[in-house]
């Protein structure tokens, strides 16, 4: 047998995988052009849109099936938990599900309702709950507002230089925290029809110390001083000393209503969107003002889907990310543009959704015109660094096949997507999700900062990203934004080779970011550090030919690397070893490789339980954190069940991943033999 038909008889296999994962994208695109996975997450979502309907005074249509998802969503021992294979339960999901349950009717004798509070009581009861679980228990009636961390309107004041200043918090943050100062400084109560639920203070409603701190605080830490100054500003409003509130507060209410989504969201995520409908509600705004009407209608179009019988409402939307990936996906697969209608439809839909909106990244970035893409379909006021790589990264990969008239539009997108990127480049070199020097750690010290990150630092895997983009165009480790950004990837580096993972889990989504930008810019991929990197993938390939990694890897460290293997961490590892393109590695890429084809379902595409995406990993401060530090799970207030934290799972992460990653691996095969 000649060695030309011995390459083709391995070709065949990823040759069948790739077209029918192809003609799985051709059969699921949207009219419009876009493809969208669902973003599944926890039962915090429905639950709260059920709390929320009854502080509105409304009922949603999708009610039943929201109930429904919820009573699906417990877990054997009575809780429900953050992430599908969590080690534990959330007192966070838990307790809110249970007042949604009562809410919509169900007894506190109900098996569902036993379990639940016995989990809750067995597990520190109400002492334990976050921050955002004691607000809507304080508009329910059942937890005081004087024990709740004081938020006042007045912060939309500060001048730009004071470190709490709202421009300083994340964009999410910043975002859910405005409307949220309204709602504070009415202390709105809506009380349940069912009572204060004292069947959850068990020693007595006027025994509860409602005043715990929601986290630790060190005698005379930041900490412990802002509990006090907390204190303070609660004694002032009980007092009626807060002289310009009523201005304030209107001066909140305005930049809530300029800043709603053309969709009728907030941000593009469920936080500030579900606050802001509280808010202007409290406020005297009727449910049909275009605002609220807009707001709450929307809930019904593309943020609410049906699945397996019941309802689940998205925590954000990701039409844009979904589309860049599976239109980079196609083409390194080897679909040519010319001739694939739904590539061209999509690269329409794309180019499209390019921001020209100086957005609340303008507040601190001057002079620069806005170039970038969002990861939802309707968000002006927040484009992302990370959309905007992908975008550049695939509109650079494609261009050389599209037509005179669209590439002269490519080339001016990518010409005005490279300048707002170079443009929200940090002092340190990376690059953050939304904004720039986004990273005043003193915000995370205050008592509303017990959940998820309040900063928005700079990480590994958008700089990665950022870079594989600027080497796809052209750039190369001697441009000075390349430079800085290698050294600050450089300086990022774990012990054992790995980088950390901020928006993917965890350590295999890091460095999957940062193998494929540093062969992008040129960097030599036979230097240490990059084959330290590549053995510690290798290592982590499990039996079966994939890779796998737990979320409970953001609390502990021995589990980096590790867990049930996955299409779309496998298609990671996978494009690390082929950027890398070692003989030491060729047998761990054919593994990956066979994993993917083998598991590939008769339409086309991956079957993915576990969630692989990342909203949160529950440290604060937004960044990467020594997880060996002495009483660090104390600190935080969380262990592996990531009660702090926030996970995703992404739908099309299953599919679009596994294909990029074969269409290179099929082209490495071509040139390995």
């Amino acid at each position: 047998m000649s060695m030309q038909t011995k390459s083709m008889n391995r070709l065949a296999p990823i040759d069948e995988a790739v077209k029918a994962a192809v003609r799985w994208l051709d059969a699921h695109q949207e009219p419009e052009g876009f493809w969208v996975g669902m973003i599944e997450t926890n039962c915090c979502m429905e639950a709260e849109w059920l709390m929320a309907s009854h502080i509105l005074g409304i009922k949603l249509p999708m009610e039943d099936g929201l109930v429904r998802a919820i009573l699906k969503g417990q877990r054997p021992d009575g809780a429900w938990e953050t992430y599908p294979g969590a080690t534990g339960g959330d007192i966070n999901s838990t307790v809110e599900s249970y007042v949604a349950l009562r809410l919509k009717g169900l007894s506190p004798s109900d098996p569902v309702m036993t379990k639940a509070r016995n989990w809750i009581l067995q597990n520190g009861g109400l002492r334990k709950v976050r921050v955002f679980t004691r607000y809507w228990l304080a508009m329910l009636g059942i937890w005081p507002w004087q024990a709740t961390p004081n938020v006042p309107p007045e912060v939309i004041r500060f001048p730009r230089w004071f470190p709490f200043n709202i421009y300083n918090f994340a964009q999410w943050a910043r975002a859910t925290f405005v409307p949220l100062t309204v709602i504070s400084a009415r202390r709105a109560v809506f009380p349940l029809p069912c009572g204060r639920l004292d069947e959850l203070f068990p020693d007595g409603y006027e025994n509860f110390d409602f005043y715990t701190p929601v986290k630790d605080a060190d005698f005379l830490s930041l900490e412990w001083i802002f509990l006090k100054v907390d204190r303070i500003l609660h004694a002032l409003q009980n007092a009626r000393l807060t002289p310009g509130r009523e201005n304030a507060i209107k001066l909140c209410l305005e930049w809530v209503i300029k800043h709603q989504d053309a969709d009728g969201a907030w941000g593009g995520i469920q936080p500030p969107w579900i606050y802001a409908l509280i808010a202007l509600h409290v406020e005297g705004y009727a449910l049909d003002h275009p605002v609220l009407a807009k707001g709450i209608s929307t809930l019904s179009d593309h943020w609410s889907y049906e699945r397996d019988g019941v309802t689940h409402i998205q925590a954000s939307e990701s039409p844009v990310w979904d589309t860049l990936l599976a239109l980079l996906a196609m083409h390194e697969a080897g679909s040519p543009l010319k001739s694939s209608p739904s590539m061209r439809k999509a690269l329409d839909w794309v180019l499209q959704k390019q921001v020209d909106w100086p957005g609340d990244w303008s507040i601190t970035v001057k002079n620069t015109v806005s170039g970038g893409w969002a990861f939802e379909r309707a968000n002006l006021y927040y484009p992302d660094i990370d959309d905007t790589a992908v975008a550049l990264l695939m509109l650079g990969r494609i261009r050389g096949s599209a037509e005179p008239a669209l590439r002269e539009r490519i080339e001016t997108a990518i010409e005005r997507g490279v300048a707002w990127t170079l443009a929200m480049q940090s002092r340190s070199g990376g690059w953050g999700a939304f904004d720039k020097d986004n990273d005043k750690e003193i915000i995370s010290k205050i008592p509303f900062c017990n959940f998820g990150e309040a900063l928005d630092p700079p990480s590994a895997d958008v700089t990665g990203h950022v870079l594989e983009a600027l080497g796809a165009l052209g750039f190369t480790k001697d441009h000075p934004a390349v430079a800085k950004g290698l050294a600050f990837l450089r300086a990022e580096q774990e012990e054992d080779g790995s980088w950390f993972g901020r928006w993917g889990v965890n350590h295999i989504y890091g460095t999957a970011a940062v193998l494929p930008a540093l062969e992008a810019i040129g960097e030599d991929m036979g230097q240490d550090y990059v084959r330290r990197a590549a053995d510690w993938l290798a290592s982590k390939q499990n039996p079966d030919g994939g890779w796998g990694e737990t979320c409970a890897s953001y609390m502990d460290p021995k589990l980096r690397g590790t867990g049930p293997s996955t299409p779309s961490q496998t298609a990671w590892g996978l494009m690390s070893l082929l950027a890398v393109n070692s003989s030491d590695h060729a047998a761990p890429i054919r593994k990956g490789v066979d994993f993917l084809i083998k598991n590939q379902d008769e339409s086309g595409t991956w079957d993915e339980r576990y969630y692989t995406g990342t909203g949160f990993p529950g440290y604060g401060v937004g960044a990467r954190m020594n997880l060996d530090a002495e009483g660090l799970s104390r600190k935080l207030g969380q262990g592996t069940e990531l009660s702090r934290g926030f996970l995703l799972g992404y739908n099309m992460y299953r599919h679009s991943f596994p294909l990029l990653a074969l269409g290179r691996a099929k082209h490495w095969l071509e040139t390995a033999g």
